[in-house]
Order: C-alpha cells, then structure tokens, then sequence
C-alpha cells in the first residue's frame, strides 16, 4: 500500500518483511551515533528501533547530510547477508546530486581515496588510497543571472550518481575532485554556492539523495528495488528548475509493507 503520513518524529518506512525494513532516512539525521557530532539526537538507528518495538541491524550508512533509502536488517544472519553484498559491489546504489557547473553529459570518475574518520571509529584516518570509482549521468543544467565567481551568470546541473565502490564520502569527495561539487557541502563544497542556495531558494541542506537501491533478497535470493524520490526543499528546487524527481523520473512515494516482526 502507499507510504502514509507518519506522525511526528517518526520514519517513513519504504519497505517491510520478516527480513528487513528500508525507510528514507532525512537529512540531518545520523545512522548511530558518532564520536564527532556527539550531541546530535536525531539517530534513525534508536528511532526506528522505537518505532517498530523491535532491534535494527544497520548494513550500510548514509551521510548525516544525504536523505534517502536506508536499509536495515532484523536480524543478524541477515545483516551479514546484506553487508556481504555492499562490500562484495553488489547493490546497486543511485543518486541524485545538484552540483556546481556543468559536467559532461556521462562519465566515470576514476580516482583512489584515502581513509577519513567520520567519527564512527572504524579504523584510522589515511593509509594507502584504495580504488574509487563513481559513473555520472547529466539529468538537467540552469544558468542562473547571478555573478557569484568571475562569471556574470551561474551555472549548476542535477546529476545521477552510481557508485561503484564505497569509501568514506566518496560521492562528495569525487564531485570536488572534477571541479563540481555538491551544493550544500559545507566540507567538500564551495560556501559561497552554498549560501546562495540558502538565501536565494531557502535550502539549506545537502543536495545529495540516495534515490534507489537494487540488491538481492537475503532470504529469497530475488531481485529486489526500493526507491524513494526525493521531498522536502530538494523537491521543491527540483521542480523550480523543472527536473526530475526520482531514478524513473516520477514524482510517487515509495511503497510500505506492514508486516510483524519475527
């Protein structure tokens, strides 16, 4: 049935079985705690647990700042199936990301990344680069009236982002390595782009939402899709410049399944 209104404070959740539950995680809000924004108390982790009266086994993370399809497992053996496959290239993640400028209409972005501490105490921060690889594809460009570099007009574009690997803030870290970040970086970006976004269109999030995730069912082994186009003030810029939504190029919700859980 169609995902509903969720009172406040509460997940919207895209998709639920015995198995797992995927919800569209907001922007702002943490996966779990980290050493690094401590006081932080929005944690989808502690919520969604809350909200389903059940535990929740994370299997892959989403930036404090990127929105979209975040998948749990409720249980253990089948977050380790899950995780098995984010680490095995197996998932299919898909983006959308307004960035600076105009990139080529397609491409692939081949360049190594060295470890970064996000706070989660996963390991150190640097060491050898390991490989990293992000494929783009231009949705849409404008170009604004505004001088806000060395050139009377502005130009930025929507693009769809399928990364290949998955290192620590790859997405962000790749678009600044070809000139184009994403809007709303406050680490990665360009403040000047970020402030005009929020004084100019009222947004002052990240531009950057995980749209689709394509995996394998853990216990099934089927092919299963959980999209969830994005809302909220990256919906409403979307629609000013007149550029599509979601990975179909729809404007839907996602889907719930309501069921138990084991």
């Amino acid at each position: 049935m169609p995902a509903t209104a969720m009172p406040r404070n509460s997940l919207t959740i895209l998709h639920r079985d015995e198995f797992l539950v995927a919800i569209d995680k907001p922007s702002g809000w943490l996966v779990h705690r980290s050493d690094i924004d401590r006081h932080e108390t929005r944690i989808a982790v502690q919520a969604l647990r809350d909200q389903l009266g059940c535990h929740v086994h994370p299997v892959h993370r989403l930036d404090k700042g990127t929105s979209g399809v975040l998948l749990f497992a409720l249980d253990r053996e089948t977050g380790r199936e899950l995780g098995e496959q984010f680490r095995n290239g197996q998932v299919g993640k898909t983006y959308r990301a307004v960035v600076r400028g105009w990139p080529p209409e397609s491409g692939r972005i081949d360049h190594p990344l060295r470890a970064v501490d996000d706070g989660y105490g996963d390991g150190p921060a640097g060491g050898a680069p390991r490989d990293a690889v992000t494929e783009y594809r231009r949705l849409g460009t404008v170009d604004l009236p505004h001088r806000i570099d060395r050139y009377p007009t502005t130009r930025y574009a929507l693009l769809s982002l399928h990364p290949v690997t998955g290192r620590r803030h790859q997405l962000r870290r790749h678009l600044k390595h070809i000139s184009h970040p994403i809007i709303g970086d406050a680490t990665y970006g360009k403040g000047r782009h970020n402030r005009f976004f929020q004084t100019s269109f009222d947004c002052h999030r990240l531009l950057l939402a995980c749209v689709e995730l394509s995996f394998r069912h853990p216990e099934s082994g089927e092919p299963c899709t959980i999209s969830a186009p994005v809302g909220g003030e990256f919906a409403a810029l979307l629609d000013r410049f007149g550029w599509p939504r979601g990975p179909a190029d729809t404007g839907g919700a996602g889907h719930a399944q309501a069921m138990p859980c084991p």
